[in-house]
């Protein structure tokens, strides 16, 4: 295994960490299966991976509540005397905070959960903008002094999906950020924050760590016939595994990739991956950079995310509403994207509150009818994740 420094903390981590987002279910249940799951970490700790990342919400029955993930890795953890050795990272739930106390309830019955009395890394979970302000109008930057201070927790930090001026902001906030977990392959360079909010991170020595190396899958599962045809032009042949995680580790602005693994298999070809160095050369970077020119003439439409539209008047998120949309399309899996449309964007900002004012449409670039494709994004996702 390969580690590197994880920015300020001085923490050396694995370049490869474990996601506890996506572990392996009992069949036709959502309990997980702790038995491989159990294998599954032993094997990855075995093999020199050394940060296990967890949340509230993992594993959770519906989107948002109380999960098992946390209890899980608590339990393993105890039984196999491996918490001093290991780098453990939860997330503080910023969506359910409605007020000062409930940054201690929440840390309380994580600590409680994980067996534990201190957590090494612990973010402030998928920020956005709203929860931002608000959770900063309940001092949680007093909260986090405080859980610095008393040990309870080592390194703190957030994670998010939001546009890199309102990321830049955040980080300009708060002295204290050690760690910041954002959403990159080779797909989202301009994504959210993407590329100028990794650079930004580097430039303050802030541990980068990434989520979503192969957007959910989705880049090493039911690969085009027209993008394996760019990829069996390489000069280095390489499985689609490879070029998703060896294009993140060649980047000097990246210190851990976090892996949501399901199965054994996973794990042991990941560590393979993470164990070898592979530089990718001038003509792999061309290459993967048509694979994602083409992946993006599979959009649904033609938004360029510019954002002369906004603000809508009705509250509409028409930029992130057409981009999850667009995604799915690109990709081809709208249960993923799905996930994404429910779970990012605010009830009242999604496709199906669209009016039809039109207000919007002569100051679209791409000259889209952004009301009749709002309506095609609300008869695509629908209005509920359940029936995905």
């Amino acid at each position: 295994m390969i580690y590197n420094t994880l920015g300020k903390t001085n923490l050396e981590v694995s370049r490869l960490g474990f996601g506890t987002m996506r572990l392996p279910t009992k069949a036709n249940n959502a309990d997980i299966d702790k038995a491989e799951a159990s294998r599954m970490l032993e094997y990855g700790i075995e093999n020199g991976i050394n940060i296990i990342d967890t949340a509230y919400p993992y594993h959770a029955e519906g989107l948002g509540g109380s999960g098992e993930s946390e209890k899980f890795v608590g339990e393993f953890l105890a039984e196999n005397s491996l918490r001093d050795e290991i780098l453990l990272q939860t997330k503080s739930p910023s969506w359910a905070i409605e007020k000062e106390s409930d940054f201690e309830f929440f840390l309380n019955e994580q600590l409680e959960k994980l067996q534990t009395d201190y957590i090494d890394i612990y973010l402030l979970h998928s920020l956005t903008v709203p929860d931002w302000e608000k959770v900063k109008n309940l001092n949680v930057l007093d909260f986090l002094d405080d859980i610095l201070a008393d040990g309870r927790v080592k390194h703190v930090g957030f994670s998010s999906h939001i546009e890199v001026d309102h990321f830049i902001e955040i980080l300009d906030e708060y002295p204290k950020w050690e760690v910041v977990l954002t959403q990159m392959n080779y797909l989202d360079e301009y994504y959210q924050s993407g590329i100028m909010g990794l650079n930004y991170l580097k430039e303050l020595n802030i541990g980068s760590m990434i989520m979503e190396p192969l957007r959910g899958g989705r880049l090493v599962q039911n690969i085009p016939d027209e993008i394996q045809g760019l990829w069996d032009t390489a000069e280095t042949r390489r499985t689609p595994v490879e070029w998703a995680l060896q294009y993140l580790w060649n980047r000097d602005d990246v210190d851990c990739v976090l892996s949501g693994m399901t199965s054994l298999e996973q794990v042991k070809e990941n560590i393979e991956i993470a164990s070898k160095i592979d530089t990718i050369s001038e003509s792999d970077q061309e290459l993967i950079r048509e694979v994602a020119r083409t992946y993006k003439t599979r959009l649904a439409n033609r938004c360029t995310r510019c954002g002369y539209c906004m603000p809508c008047p009705h509250g509409v998120d028409i930029i992130n509403c057409f981009t999850e949309y667009n995604i799915a399309h690109m990709m081809d899996n709208p249960k993923a994207s799905a996930m994404q449309y429910f779970s990012l964007i605010d009830e009242d900002s999604r496709a199906d509150c669209c009016l039809g004012c039109g207000e919007c449409i002569p100051f679209c670039t791409q000259m889209l009818d952004i009301p009749e494709e709002l309506e095609k994004v609300y008869e695509y996702f629908g209005d509920e994740f359940d029936h995905f």
